[in-house]
């Protein structure tokens, strides 16, 4: 087994998430497809540059893509997030540089949420992860999206939700009171220059790291560490592929 492929036990979690194969349509092997996608999530590679070990680097491709256009991979990542608890959330964002390849193109398209930030081009993702550092949530958006202008949408319909722990660019009012008419408290320190600061748990504030650690992980896959991807669905959806990844491997070792 090649390096990045999928282990027996990992591949017993993700399959039932696929979907199935239409009566009569001959498809190529899902592992081996699904394989070769993580290899292109891991190494940054370009898609004509895989092995052919994993076969054609178009076949990869299309199902990757076509399955993005679909939601496919949106699906099995909230699949699994729903297994979470959610009681304690963390939430912040990072800029991811968009690469040449991503930021071409002809103006006046479609929004590929790519936008000017002090970086230069970039794209900020948006995370929700859990107690174990698990991403529950993702999102994302041009670089110089405020930070709490996503979480609104982002933390709509976190049922269980007890506490959300962020740092100061969540401090908005309008979040708080979201927060508490969930039933749960916001552990947001407020701006230097407020007048009235809110005071914050130390020691759950504290854990506020499990959502870093979470985005150093995901950076591990070169192809969420640079934007390639032209169009935002695709770059979410290797977003949503990495956190699945993640969420595997925690399941395995778990069990």
């Amino acid at each position: 087994m090649a390096r990045f492929d999928l282990s027996d036990a990992e591949w017993a979690i993700i399959a039932p998430l696929l979907p199935n194969k239409p009566r009569g349509v001959a498809r190529v092997d899902a592992r081996r497809v699904l394989n070769g996608i993580f290899y292109i999530l891991r190494t940054g590679s370009p898609w004509r540059d895989l092995p052919e070990r994993y076969g054609p680097g178009t076949t990869i491709y299309n199902r990757f893509n076509r399955w993005a256009k679909a939601g496919v991979w949106i699906d099995v990542f909230n699949a699994l997030a729903e297994r979470s608890p959610e009681s304690m959330a963390f939430i912040d964002s990072s800029i991811i540089r968009a690469h040449q390849h991503a930021s071409g193109g002809k103006k006046g398209g479609p929004d590929h949420a790519i936008g000017l930030s002090r970086g230069g081009l970039s794209t900020k993702i948006h995370a929700v992860v859990d107690a174990r550092g698990l991403p529950i949530r993702l999102a994302v958006s041009q670089g110089q999206l405020s930070d709490h202008a996503a979480a609104a949408d982002l933390i709509a319909g976190l049922g269980r939700l007890r506490h959300l722990v962020a740092d100061r660019g969540y401090d908005a009012r309008a979040l708080v009171e979201q927060v508490e008419a969930m039933g749960a408290t916001a552990h947001i320190p407020t701006q230097r220059n407020r007048k009235i600061q809110r005071s914050v748990d130390r020691m759950i504030y504290r854990q506020r790291n499990l959502v870093e650690r979470y985005f150093c992980k995901l950076k591990q896959f070169r192809r969420c560490a640079t934007r390639f991807d032209k169009l935002a669905r695709n770059f979410l959806a290797a977003v949503a592929l990495a956190s699945t990844r993640l969420w595997i491997r925690t399941y395995v070792s778990t069990t």
